[in-house]
């Protein structure tokens, strides 16, 4: 028997298998930092795609406290609302506009270069109420049933890589509002909209003061 004719099988399940690793690898997406670097600070003109920059400010930290600090957040994380933004799951006027004119490459690349970013530390506020953040945040609100954040986002406030963001040193105000929509149910989520509808408007103020001095 032909020894060629008797492998060939074999020969090619092998080119099959090596063929689909290959479009695999060529169907992922090329991340550069760099060029994440470039659409956040920059923009594209010509594709009427604003610079992330002026909303998030430089390095993704920002000082208009309605918007979030990106800075250092996870990748996997950054990504993933990104794409969220362009489905029902996270529906958001200026955000779902400029996500849908991203590219998967390019949501890729701006979350990997925000990652490198150093966030700028926050600060409590409000002295009368730090406490009471503070003990939801460690311990939760037992009598209705709300765990403490910290089983999720950690002690410091550092979150874990894929599944929940970092929380530590974000703005009050913006924290207070993806609050109110996880509540309201306008912000879907699994974990957070039924823990946000046992809280108060006062315990929601709270945490977040807490969560915003952080480091």
């Amino acid at each position: 028997m032909n020894s060629v004719n008797m492998f060939s099988p074999i020969v090619k399940s092998l080119l099959v298998a090596l063929l689909a690793v290959s479009a695999t690898a060529s169907a992922a997406p090329k991340i550069d930092p760099a060029k994440g670097a470039s659409l956040f600070t920059d923009g594209d003109a010509a594709r009427g795609l604003p610079a992330c920059v002026s909303c998030h400010g430089a390095g993704g930290n920002s000082t208009i406290t309605v918007n979030p600090k990106l800075a250092g957040q996870h990748e996997a994380y950054l990504y993933k609302q990104l794409v969220n933004f362009t489905t029902a799951d996270r529906n958001q006027p200026v955000m779902t506009t400029y996500a849908k004119m991203l590219t998967d490459e390019e949501k890729h690349n701006i979350a990997a270069w925000l990652v490198t970013q150093k966030p700028n530390p926050g600060a409590a506020k409000n002295k009368d109420t730090v406490e009471l953040g503070k003990k939801i945040y460690r311990g939760g609100i037992a009598e209705k049933s709300v765990p403490a954040c910290a089983s999720c986002h950690g002690a410091t406030g550092a979150g874990i890589p894929v599944q929940y963001p970092r929380v530590a040193g974000q703005h009050q105000d913006y924290t207070v509002a993806e609050l109110g929509l996880f509540k309201a149910g306008t912000r879907k989520s699994a974990e957070m909209a039924p823990i946000a509808k046992r809280m108060s408007d006062e315990e929601m103020k709270a945490v977040a003061d807490y969560i915003a001095g952080l480091k």
